[in-house]
This record gives structure tokens, C-alpha cells and sequence, in this order.
């Protein structure tokens, strides 16, 4: 299976950015035949071994979405180049990572090469928009607020649905997303779950024995994370009566200021990376997920492989399969993360042992079982394709 994968994001710090820095990882180590097409500094081609990689620098004309990503309206300008490239390679199959400009190139492409388009869903963007909007339009009342986010998540939603129905069939993170993509674009639509590498994510890298029970959380510091309650949380258990703690927030975002003025206990390292990321995660007694919007958090998967109990959203912990009260907590408000969070400072023993057990269930989540898993249902997406096609031909013209 020959695949060419166009990814909006590669080398920024997020889900999608590490799910496709694993993918070709899987790719090379499986000597598998790989085509990866992704920003970069300059515009180059690399061949190493099986795997081919493609950079296409962005323009003048690129602008922000968020604090590390961007996009390029004027990206088709490598079509001919991109184009040359991929028909050298051969694809069987396109796969895209979102409507950014690198996934509006890919379906650009395998129209042109006339090979099957496969769209796979990472972000929730209509929840993003809707979220954010909302915090932008703070100023009118929480009526008014409300409706208009709602009319702009709706509206969202419409067009990413309809960004997707290019692609002849689709996977997604969480089964919610793969019924609501089956149903929305009339295409088959499958699971693509996530993983974690247990090798660098480890209870290992933790070097500290005492000192402050340590809250962690990793992500961007936006709106549609709900980062604002990791303030609320502060103050609950200041009003618990507890003070021997402190909350790190790690990322970039809107709200890092917004934190930095009203989390008193808390530490803003800004984006870590590789060896500094896999070290923080291990040093922390308990990571705290309040998003309700993320497809899936890959952030759980880390922090559990280090051996770091998790309290989340209901939404976030059903989408990972975080068991509650063995691996982890799942809280509905504020209240339940507060009540959660104290529960794991009064009792050292259940942290412990519900660290333990969130390495265990991280183990079963490597990379290659999840690539294998996408490989083969490639087979059975082309498979079925063909099979549509057989069926269309074997149906007799009326005279």
C-alpha cells in the first residue's frame, strides 16, 4: 500500500502534529512505501530508504490560526511540483489531516491523480470556533452569547461536514465522530484511534520524591480548553484548606495571561518538547484535562504512560477509555475536579496505585498496533470502493 499523507501540522506541539510524526516513524521502521507532505523551513525533497518527505514552505501570504500554526491561501502554487512528485511515487491512496491549506492541496491532488481520497477528522474546529467566539463576544449577555455561539457552531460543523465528503471514506478518533461523519457525508467512515510511545513517556523520567503535589496540565491555554477552571480549582482548594500545591500549565495560548494573573500557585513554562515534555509529564501527581471539546486528547495517553492518574471531562475520559476510579477520575464540574483532585493529595497510596494502573492501560496503546489497525482498514475502504464500483457496472442499462 503506497500512501501519501498531506498533514496541516508536523513539527508544531499537538495531536495531529505527533500523530503524523509517528505515522512516518511507523512507515520507515516498517520499511513501508510512504509519501509525506507537510510545512517546513524551505522548500525540499528528502528520500530516505521507503520514505519520501516533501516540505513546502509557506508565503508572505500565510496567516495565524493559532499561536503555532498557520495557513497559506496561496499554497497551490507548488500544485505542479507536488503533482510531479506523486505521480513518480505512485500513491494508492491520499490521505488528509483537516481543511488547512495542506489538506485543500492533498484533495487538489488526488483528484488530479485520480486516486482514492481518504479524510481523516482530528479536530473538533466547530466547537474551537464556537468556544472562542463566545469568549470574544464576553461584552453582551450570557443569552445572547450562547445563541450566537451555537448558530456559529452549527454553521461550522456544515462546512467541515462538507469539506469531507471529498474524501471516498473517512476515519475519526472517537466513535461519536465516526457514526456523525457516516451520517453526515453518506461515505463509510471508520475508526482511527490514537496512541503513545511507552518508551518516552515513562514513570522513569521522574526524579522528585517530595516537595508540592504537583497539578499538571499540557495543552493550549485557549478557550475551547476550558483552561479557566484550572483558576476555579485553584481557589476550591485553597478553600478545602489545602496550600501545599502547585499547577503547571504547559503550552501557549490566549489565556496565558489571563492564567498568569489569577493562578496564584501556578507555573507557565511556555511549550516543552521531546526529552523536557516526557520529564514534566513524569513529575506530576495528577494531570487535570477540563477541555470538553478534543476528539481525543492525546495528552491523556501521555500522562498516563507516566504514570500520572487523570481527572476529566466525562466527554474527554470516554473518548481515551480512562476507567474511573482505577486510572483515573472523571469529573462533571468543578466540584467533581476539585473533590477529585483532593481525594489523590489526602491519600498518596490510591495516587500510587491509580498511576500504576494508568501505565498499564498506556501499554496497550503502542503506535504500531494503531497503524497496523489503519493499514488494514485501508484494505477494507479501497475494498469496498471497488466493490461499488463492480456493482454500479454489473447493473443493466434500460433500453
Amino acid at each position: 500500500m503506497r500512501v501519501a499523507l498531506f498533514s496541516d501540522s508536523f513539527a508544531e506541539a499537538n495531536g495531529v502534529a505527533t500523530l503524523s510524526r509517528e505515522f512516518v516513524d511507523f512507515a520507515s521502521r516498517r520499511r513501508l512505501p510512504f509519501f509525506s507532505v507537510h510545512s517546513g523551513a524551505k522548500t525540499q525533497l528528502t528520500r530516505q530508504e521507503s520514505v519520501t518527505t516533501l516540505e513546502l514552505k509557506r508565503g508572505l501570504a500565510a496567516f495565524r490560526l493559532d499561536h503555532d500554526l498557520y495557513c497559506d491561501p496561496l499554497l497551490t502554487r507548488y500544485k505542479k511540483r507536488v503533482l510531479s512528485e506523486l505521480r513518480y511515487f505512485q500513491p494508492h491512496l491520499v490521505q488528509i489531516t483537516g481543511p488547512g491549506d495542506m489538506g485543500i492541496l492533498g484533495v487538489w491532488i488526488a483528484h488530479l491523480l485520480q486516486v482514492p481520497l481518504v479524510a481523516s477528522w482530528h479536530t473538533n474546529l466547530h466547537e474551537y470556533a464556537a468556544r472562542r467566539l463566545e469568549n470574544t463576544l464576553s461584552f453582551l449577555t450570557a443569552a445572547w452569547r450562547e445563541k450566537i455561539s451555537h448558530f456559529a457552531e452549527k454553521q461550522s460543523l456544515r462546512a467541515c461536514v462538507w469539506f469531507y465528503h471529498y474524501g471516498r471514506f473517512t476515519l475519526a478518533p472517537n466513535q461519536a465522530m465516526v457514526d456523525l461523519l457516516q451520517e453526515r457525508t453518506r461515505r463509510p467512515s471508520f475508526l482511527m484511534s490514537h496512541g503513545v510511545d511507552t518508551n518516552v513517556y515513562t514513570p522513569s523520567n521522574r526524579k522528585r520524591r517530595d516537595g508540592p503535589f504537583c497539578i499538571g496540565y499540557v495543552g493550549r491555554l485557549t478557550p475551547e480548553k476550558n483552561v479557566h477552571m484550572l483558576a476555579g480549582l485553584e481557589r476550591a482548594l485553597l478553600a478545602a484548606g489545602k496550600r501545599d500545591f502547585r499547577i503547571v500549565m504547559v503550552g501557549e495560548g490566549s489565556e496565558r495571561d489571563w492564567l498568569r494573573k489569577h493562578v496564584q500557585f501556578g507555573e507557565l513554562p511556555g511549550v516543552l518538547r521531546g526529552e523536557a515534555l516526557a520529564k514534566a509529564f513524569a513529575e506530576m501527581d495528577v494531570f487535570v484535562f477540563p477541555s470538553r471539546t478534543d476528539t481525543f486528547g492525546l495528552v491523556l495517553l501521555e500522562a498516563m504512560a507516566s504514570g500520572v492518574p487523570v481527572v476529566v471531562s466525562p466527554e474527554a475520559g470516554a473518548r481515551v477509555g480512562v476507567a474511573d476510579g482505577i486510572t483515573g477520575f472523571l469529573a462533571e464540574d468543578l466540584n467533581g475536579f476539585t473533590h477529585s483532585v483532593v481525594r489523590l493529595i489526602e491519600d498518596r497510596t490510591l495516587q500510587r496505585e491509580m498511576g500504576r494502573a494508568a501505565r498499564s492501560f498506556s501499554c496497550l496503546k503502542a503506535w504500531d498496533g494503531v497503524f497496523d489497525h489503519v493499514y488494514r482498514t485501508y484494505e477494507i475502504g479501497l475494498e469496498m470502493i471497488s466493490g461499488a464500483k463492480r456493482r454500479r457496472a454489473e447493473v443493466p442499462i434500460a433500453s
